[in-house]
């Protein structure tokens, strides 16, 4: 089995602003859905990102150059991750369309490359 991290992208517009009912639906199907990957033993790990958008490294000029983020014109937001083993592509596709959260985004799937001996 191979693992995929499922990067969740947040676009803040199709999430809109629901009420506390809503959110706790919401929160419920996620938490069923990570059930159901936990309980066919799929789930190696998730979480949801904190709303700051955290710090951007780079080398410029053989200097560090560090910067705040999101920058401004994104109109997407890197919301949180899960970590799942499949056996292919195709398969951690089929695990990925059926996550709640592409009702409020998209899902970037992508193969995890393990290093030997790490």
């Amino acid at each position: 089995m191979a693992k995929y991290i499922l990067f969740l992208h947040d676009n803040p517009a199709a999430f809109g602003n629901p009420s506390p009912e809503e959110m706790q639906a919401i929160i419920a199907r996620y938490k069923a859905w990570g059930r159901k990957m936990s309980e066919e033993g799929r789930m190696l790990g998730s979480n949801k990102l904190m709303d700051e958008g955290g710090k951007h490294l780079q080398m410029q000029g053989g200097r560090l150059e560090v910067q705040d983020g999101p920058f401004a014109e994104a109109r997407e937001v890197l919301g949180g991750y899960f970590m799942l083993e499949a056996a292919d592509y195709d398969e951690a596709v089929s695990l990925a369309s059926s996550c709640p959260h592409l009702d409020f985004g998209r899902i970037e799937v992508r193969q995890v490359h393990e290093l030997p001996g790490a």
